[in-house]
This record gives C-alpha cells, sequence and structure tokens, in this order.
C-alpha cells in the first residue's frame, strides 16, 4: 500500500489519553581502565548522567513530537524521580492530572550503565505490585471526567502493576460506552486481560508467546493470529515485525501486509511505542485501521533509521510520505530538535563533525570542505547563517539564494548528515547545543580568528583548519556575474 496522504496539521486538533505504565530512564556514562580490588568486576568512572521518559512516557515523548494534546494517566511515586517525570510532561505541555502519587510505591526507574560505548550493566527499581484502592478510584474517576474531552486511548502496558484486569475491563467499557477506540501495546502471555480492547499492538514474538503457536513464517503467524482473534475477546491486531514490517488482521478479512520502508536499521528501541503513537494519531484524524498502519510503519521505519530511542518529527514523516521524498525535510532540524539528535548521537558514542558558513551559492571549495570535514568524525552538521544574517555579513542584495534553497542543496550532500539555520549572534548557543568534538573551517581563516572557538574548546573540542586549495569564494562568483 503506498503510504497514506495527511495533512500533519489535523494532528493538533487530535486529544489522546495515554494509559500506562511510567518510568524514568537513567543512562550513565563512564570509562573503565581497571578492575576492582574488592571484586572481579569493573570500576566504571562516571563522567555524566542524563534522564529521559521510558515506558508509556516515551508513547507521551512521540505524541508530542508531532503535535497532538496529550492527557497521561498512570502511577508514581514520591521523591525525585517523581518530580523529574513530572518537570518533564511540563515541558512537553502534556496534561497530569490522570498522575497519582502512591506514597509508598516507588517511581520506576531503569539505569543503565555504559562505558566504551557498551552497556555493561542495567538497574531496575521498580515494584510490580498492583495499585491500591485508593489509586484505582481516582484513576477510575479521572478516565470517566477526561473520555469526553478525548478521540482516542493508548494503553501502554510494562507489567508494573497499573493495568489491572478490573481497571482495563472498567476503561475498555466507558469507552465503549461513547464510541472511543482503545488501542493497547500488551504485556504477558494472557490476552484475555485485553478483552475489549480495539486493537492490539503486539510483535511478532509476543503474538506467538501468547497464542502459543510458534511463528516461524507467514502460515504460522496468520494461525497465530486468527487463534489470538477468537480467543482474546479483540476484533483487530496489528502484528509488528521488525524489519518485514507489518501485519493488519481483522475478524472476516484477509491480512493486510504492509512492507517496511527503513532503509537502514540502527536502533529499534521504542519503535512500539512510535507505532502506537502514530497509528492511534492517524485512527483519531479519521483514518481506517489499514491506512493507519500504513502510516504507523512510515514512522518505524524512520525511527529505527536513528540512533537510541528516538521519534519521529512531522516534517520527517511528511517528506517520507511524497512520492518523491525531499531529502531537506529529513536532514533539517531545528536547534531543538537537534539537541535530542546529539543526546543520541553523544550517547552511541559518535563524533560530530560542525561547519558553518553562509553557503550562498557552492562552489568547489564547499565540496572539499564538507568532504574533508566528513572524514574527520561520524557525523557532519552543516549550520547556514539565516537571511538577515547573510544580509548583514554580506552586504544588500544577498544571500542571492534564501535559506530554504540553500538548506535543500546542502540535504542533497551525501558528506552532510544535518542541516541547522540559525543566526550570526545565536553561534556560541548553537555550539552549546550541539557540543561538537571538531569544528571544521578553511584553512583562509586562523584558528583563534574562527568565530565560536572557544566555546568549542571550552567544551571539550577542537578547531580543524582544512587546506582550500580551490582559489574561488562564492563572493567572487557573484560580484562577476553581476559585472557581466
Amino acid at each position: 500500500m503506498t503510504p497514506v496522504a495527511i495533512d500533519m496539521s489535523a494532528f493538533e486538533k487530535c486529544r489522546v489519553l495515554v494509559v500506562g505504565d511510567l518510568m524514568i530512564d537513567e543512562y550513565v556514562w563512564g570509562t573503565v581502565d581497571r578492575i576492582s580490588p574488592e571484586a572481579p568486576v569493573q570500576v566504571v568512572a562516571v563522567d555524566r548522567e542524563e534522564y529521559t521518559l521510558g515506558g508509556a512516557g516515551n508513547v507521551v515523548n512521540n505524541l508530542a513530537a508531532l503535535g497532538a494534546s496529550v492527557s497521561v494517566a498512570g502511577v508514581i511515586g514520591p521523591g525525585p524521580d517523581g518530580d523529574r517525570l513530572m518537570a518533564r510532561f511540563a515541558e512537553l505541555n502534556t496534561r497530569t492530572e490522570g498522575i497519582v502519587r502512591e506514597p509508598d510505591r516507588p517511581t520506576t526507574r531503569k539505569t543503565r550503565i555504559l562505558a566504551g560505548h557498551q552497556q555493561v550493566l542495567r538497574i531496575d527499581r521498580e515494584t510490580r505490585r498492583d495499585i491500591s484502592e485508593e489509586t484505582f478510584s481516582q484513576l477510575t474517576a479521572f478516565v470517566e471526567r477526561i473520555l469526553s474531552q478525548t478521540d482516542v486511548v493508548l494503553v501502554s502496558d510494562y507489567g508494573k502493576g497499573l493495568i489491572t484486569r478490573r481497571f482495563l475491563g472498567q476503561l475498555t467499557e466507558s469507552a465503549a460506552r461513547i464510541g472511543i477506540p482503545v488501542i493497547g501495546d500488551p504485556k504477558g502471555v494472557d490476552f484475555t486481560k485485553y478483552a475489549g480492547v480495539t486493537l492490539l499492538t503486539p510483535n511478532q514474538k509476543e503474538a506467538g508467546l501468547a497464542s502459543g503457536v510458534e511463528i516461524v513464517d507467514e502460515e504460522s503467524r496468520n494461525r497465530a493470529a486468527e487463534r489470538l482473534l477468537s480467543t482474546a475477546g479483540i476484533d483487530h491486531l496489528l502484528i509488528t515485525c521488525g524489519q518485514e514490517g507489518m501485519v493488519l488482521y481483522e475478524k472476516e478479512k484477509p491480512p493486510f501486509r504492509i512492507r517496511s520502508e527503513a532503509k537502514q536499521v540502527f536502533d529499534v528501541s521504542g519503535a512500539g511505542d512510535t507505532v502506537a503513537a502514530v497509528f492511534g494519531l492517524a485512527v483519531a484524524a479519521g483514518r481506517t485501521f489499514a491506512e493507519a498502519a500504513s502510516l504507523a510503519n512510515t514512522a518505524a521505519g524512520i525511527v529505527v533509521g536513528k540512533l537510541g530511542t528516538a521519534t519521529v518529527s512531522r516534517a520527517e514523516l511528511a517528506a517520507a510520505l511524497r512520492r518523491f521524498p525531499d531529502e531537506g525535510s529529513r536532514k533539517y532540524k531545528s536547534l531543538a530538535e537537534m539537541a535530542e539528535v546529539v543526546r543520541s548521537l553523544k550517547g552511541s558514542g559518535k563524533t560530530i563533525v560542525l561547519t558553518n558558513g553562509c553557503f550562498d551559492l557552492l562552489h568547489a571549495g564547499h565540496i572539499q570542505l564538507f568532504s574533508a570535514a566528513r572524514e574527520m568524525g561520524d557525523v557532519l552538521v552543516a549550520a547556514i547563517d539565516d537571511d538577515p544574517s547573510v544580509r548583514k555579513l554580506k552586504g544588500p542584495g544577498r544571500p542571492v539564494l534564501k535559506a530554504r534553497e540553500r538548506v535543500r542543496i546542502l540535504s542533497a550532500l551525501d558528506s552532510i548528515d544535518y542541516v541547522v539555520v540559525f543566526a550570526t549572534e545565536e553561534l556560541d548557543r548553537l555550539i552549546e547545543v550541539l557540543r561538537p568534538d571538531v569544528l571544521a573551517k578553511g584553512s583562509n581563516y586562523a584558528s583563534e580568528e574562527v568565530a565560536g572557538h572557544g566555546v568549542v574548546e571550552r567544551i571539550g573540542g577542537r578547531v580543524a583548519l582544512i587546506p582550500v586549495t580551490e582559489a574561488v569564494s562564492s563572493t567572487g562568483i557573484i560580484n562577476s556575474i553581476r559585472e557581466g
């Protein structure tokens, strides 16, 4: 099926309720250079720590990135981890009236210790006991109030005691009464718990375990789906199959197979959250299940091509839906989006190279600069001055090419991975966000003359001057044209 066209601005009108297990993902990066004298274990010298939304919170993150209006229902504990969750939700403009704090319950935290670009240990702080009776009453009362202001409900079950059979039964009954679809991402092997859910989104392994059918090919997958549809009390099933795409099963309809669109798979972390979020948004926007599945498949193909748990932006999704995608939409990032990209890249040990300039009419010297700069690291970011900055730097009549055109031209170059537009006076902030390991410039500068060199060196990076052998400049070419 050709990816369905959709107006991304429609997502801003969609009201989504996310019900699920909330958790904090903690990442601790460090180095290892010795073994402990106390036991045969590695000693990790911690360099930095970072906290991100995990579990159902990552579904919220995906929805917020696409512009939806999101409400959350879940349970957390007291203390700093619960505070971190609430602060992050506030940054995403998420409604949190449905989050209940249980005094004697820890906020689920998964700590990953990474050294030498490898995960050496994971520590889980959690409880799996069912929510208290008081929490159950508060959550069901909230759900009853919010459903009339909701277009779709997404249930994200991680088996931490929130999504009980009783709570889910009351939720689906209330949603069915007013015609609100409920989409569930399941956990465990007993799918009868999800009876009444409109659609479930298990991966292939989960579907096999829940059905008791070992899935080894298309025929066994179809048998597993048929068994789940007949025994679990659900009418729709979307089985995600990794690099093979996904298959939509509906009672009394043939399976609807959607091939994967991922060109390259770096990391499948959080891909299921992206599928649930985009599928739910598409349904809320009035699309059929087949159309929603196709859109979710397109989004999954984008997110697995990124490092770490990532989201997909509206620009990326819109570009992927075009028959001839505009690479400019994929590579161009706002500074806020680049902050998230940099987090993933740094967490994976990637070396970031930055080069910046007006790039108003490319020439051979620029191409030489980009190619050489790309060889200095894993990722090259090209930052271009916005139109007012170019006019200020170069004078009246400049730029010849507007920022949008320059973005598209640079994005067409294989040597460039990301393009950012910035104002000249914001260069220091740009560097602080991107935290480049290398700032690459042409050798027509001296290191101390390179704008931003002080900030780069302060954060531990360096300035690299690339020999420019082409005696040519954009200004010279433009002046020659003007002079005939």
